[in-house]
């Protein structure tokens, strides 16, 4: 695995952060507030997400969850990664210019998902190598009959309550060092309050000169 500092010219770099969990898990809500908290606290950081659906392999993508296209399971893994590949300059500039990065989602929803569905996982995982690793993952876990019980289930391709039991699974075999697992069933307040603190330390190691990697570490 390859490795370089992005603190150069006396410029801090931002932080690579990833909120990853089932969906309905509160990914979304709770990136918007830690966006919200931590620019009111003079943080620069930006929300992200993924899939992001305006681009034009993202619209093949919001077309697919929303079951009004069908692709083979190899090629919408392909057009998952894609996504975030085209984006990788710009994720590296603005962790250059030091800016954090809140992501709803990244590469290991891409793995997990795709893996569910029976794809061997070295091989779900082989598009991601070369991509941005994240500096902090923030798992929100939620049982997953409790996730299905949240408004809107159901809505996509994927929120159905087996499929996501096994991607539950897989997302457990894919933590690493990086990797906070936070109590996703608590209060909606006190699961913020967790994740701004991991937050925050994360944005400082990586202000103090913590060095940049790149998918997909050992």
């Amino acid at each position: 695995m390859s490795m370089q500092s992005y603190c150069t010219g006396g410029t801090k770099r931002g932080a690579l952060i990833v909120l990853e969990g089932l969906d309905r898990s509160g990914k979304s809500s709770q990136c918007a507030k830690l966006v919200s908290s931590l620019s009111g606290q003079g943080f620069p950081v930006e929300a992200w997400h993924f899939p992001d659906r305006t681009t034009d392999v993202g619209k093949m993508i919001s077309a697919y969850l929303s079951s009004k296209a069908d692709l083979d399971d190899r090629t919408i893994h392909l057009l998952f990664s894609a996504n975030r590949w085209e984006k990788k300059s710009l994720i590296e500039a603005k962790l250059k210019d030091g800016i954090s990065l809140i992501v709803d989602r990244y590469s290991y929803s891409g793995v997990a998902f795709s893996a569910a569905k029976g794809l061997d996982l070295s091989w779900c995982k082989a598009p991601e190598v070369g991509l941005p690793a994240p500096d902090l993952v923030l798992y929100l876990d939620i049982p997953p009959e409790k996730a299905a019980e949240r408004g809107g289930y159901g809505g996509e391709r994927y929120e159905k309550l087996n499929f996501q039991k096994e991607v539950a699974k897989l997302f457990k075999a894919l933590q690493d060092s990086n990797w906070q697992v936070v109590d996703a069933s608590l209060p909606i307040e006190d699961v913020h309050n967790i994740l701004k603190e991991l937050v925050q330390k994360s944005i400082t190691d990586c202000q103090r000169g913590k060095e940049f990697s790149f998918l997909w570490p050992a």
